[in-house]
């Protein structure tokens, strides 16, 4: 049975102007409720949210949930930190206080305001996985000091506090293990593959392949996910998570690069370069849990969200 609360709220999002965060920010405008918007803007762009600062029930504050945050809301979606691995890398010892020190301020004014609060964790707590599939009873296989694992062990530590304020407190919270998502708002250079190939292919440049390209990914279209994320966000007090969120049509790198030129129409090379270190070889979500608590499953096949998003690349490159 769906948790029963006020149709309309006050809701926090960090990370709001990031790429998922902004598309989350957009639903939940449409659906009534007044969001407080706040990022550091580290990795979010004003652009993302630039066409919402007529609306009424929209705030936005710059801010780092590294230090405390003091506000009235009665529901808390954490989406604060650098996701791809250039962000995340550029400055480790930041990413990992975002995770950490982020995680216990946000947890820390949920027990303040007895909110319920939901957690952006990543299909990188999985590491560089021994399964086929990864479900949420695995416990990866994870370097905790090579140069991933500012992102992979922060992101395993801020579950570890969830779960903790949870056992400890009582705590109302959900957290979502989000595989690789693709869409619209994407930061033109953040080197996530999808975003890379795209904006190499529609300015002539050759796509990049660390590898040989066999490894694989599985990718989600941004609307099913915020699809997901609002489904578990929804559920009784008693679901917690981990819940995968992801998409199981896993393909090749290689066979993405290809897909890529095909949609944009692009005459740009494939070029090989050495794999990148602790780069999984692997990564594909096992969706049992969420079909069966959430009702959910995505439905927006990749060559349809691919299509997508190179409109939307084609237009902002231009």
């Amino acid at each position: 049975m769906p948790h029963t609360r006020d149709s309309s709220k006050k809701i926090l999002v960090t990370g709001g102007a990031g790429f998922i965060g902004s598309h989350l920010v957009d639903r939940l405008l449409a659906q009534g409720h007044d969001v407080l918007c706040v990022d550091n803007l580290f990795t979010g762009s004003k652009r993302n949210i630039a066409h919402l600062h007529s609306n009424p029930n929209f705030e936005f504050m710059r801010h780092d949930v590294t230090l405390p945050l003091y506000v009235e809301v009665d529901d808390i979606y954490n989406l604060a930190c650098p996701a791809s691995p250039v962000h995340y890398q550029h400055d480790p010892v930041q990413t990992v206080k975002t995770s950490v020190h982020g995680a216990i301020n946000m947890l820390g004014l949920a027990k303040r305001l007895n909110a319920r609060i939901f957690q952006a964790s990543t299909s990188e707590v999985y590491g560089d996985p021994e399964t086929a599939e990864q479900c949420e009873e695995y416990w990866g296989n994870v370097n905790p000091i090579g140069p991933r694992s500012c992102y992979d062990e922060g992101k395993r530590c801020a579950e570890t506090l969830f779960f903790d304020y949870n056992r400890q407190h009582g705590l109302d919270i959900k957290v979502a293990r989000i595989f690789n998502t693709y869409g619209p708002n994407m930061h033109p250079s953040d080197g996530r593959v999808v975003s890379n190939f795209i904006t190499r292919a529609l300015t002539g440049q050759p796509l990049i392949i660390h590898g040989d390209g066999s490894y694989s990914r599985s990718f989600c279209y941004v609307d099913d996910l915020v699809d997901g994320i609002l489904a578990l966000m929804e559920t009784d007090t008693g679901v917690t998570g981990p819940i995968n969120l992801g998409n199981r049509q896993e393909i090749t790198i290689l066979q993405l690069a290809e897909r890529v030129l095909r949609l944009t129409g692009s005459s740009s090379k494939i070029e090989f370069q050495d794999r990148a270190p602790d780069d999984p070889k692997r990564r594909c979500p096992n969706l049992t849990r969420a079909r069966a608590v959430l009702d959910w499953a995505p439905r927006i096949d990749i060559d349809e969200g691919l299509s997508r998003t190179i409109m939307y690349f084609r237009k902002n490159l231009s």
